[in-house]
C-alpha cells in the first residue's frame, strides 16, 4: 500500500480543479502495477468526481446545475451559513475508486478526476491511497 497526501489550492467560492496529473504522479511513485487507487476529499464543504476532461464546458455545467439543484438563496439552517456546501458536497461524494492497470490510473479517453470546490477560496488536501500488486 502507498498513500500520498496532495494540496489543492482554491480561489473561487464554487470551482473545479483538474487533479488527474497529481493522482498520475502518486501512483506512479506507488510502484503499483494493478490494484486500485482512492481519492478520498476529508471536507465536508469539497468533493470529488470523474467526468469529461476535454471541454472545460462540461466543468461549468455540472457547477451550473448544482446551483440550480441547492441554490445558495433558499433557506438553510446551518449556522455558519455554508449549508448549500455540505449538501452539495454529499450529492457529489467524497471520494473515487479507479482501477490500476500496467502501472497507470485506468480512465476513459476523455475522463479526468475533479476536486470540487464548493466553499472557497481555500486551502484543501486529498488523500491518494494506491493498494495492490
Amino acid at each position: 500500500m502507498h498513500s500520498e497526501r496532495i494540496a489543492i489550492r482554491t480561489t473561487e467560492k464554487l470551482s473545479t480543479v483538474a487533479i488527474t496529473d497529481k493522482v498520475r504522479a502518486v501512483v506512479s511513485r506507488s510502484k503499483v502495477r494493478a490494484g486500485i487507487c482512492v481519492v478520498a476529499v476529508l471536507h465536508t464543504t469539497a468533493g470529488v468526481f470523474v467526468n469529461e476532461n476535454a471541454d472545460p464546458d462540461v466543468q461549468k455545467d455540472v457547477l451550473t446545475a448544482l446551483e440550480r439543484a441547492v441554490p445558495r438563496d433558499a433557506k438553510y439552517t446551518h449556522a455558519e451559513g455554508n449549508g448549500p456546501a455540505h449538501i452539495k458536497a454529499v450529492l457529489i461524494g467524497n471520494s473515487v475508486t479507479l482501477p490500476v492497470r500496467d502501472g497507470a490510473i485506468a480512465l476513459g479517453t476523455w475522463q479526468g478526476i475533479y476536486f470540487a470546490e464548493l466553499d472557497g477560496p481555500r486551502e484543501r488536501n486529498a488523500t491518494i491511497t494506491v493498494i495492490g500488486d
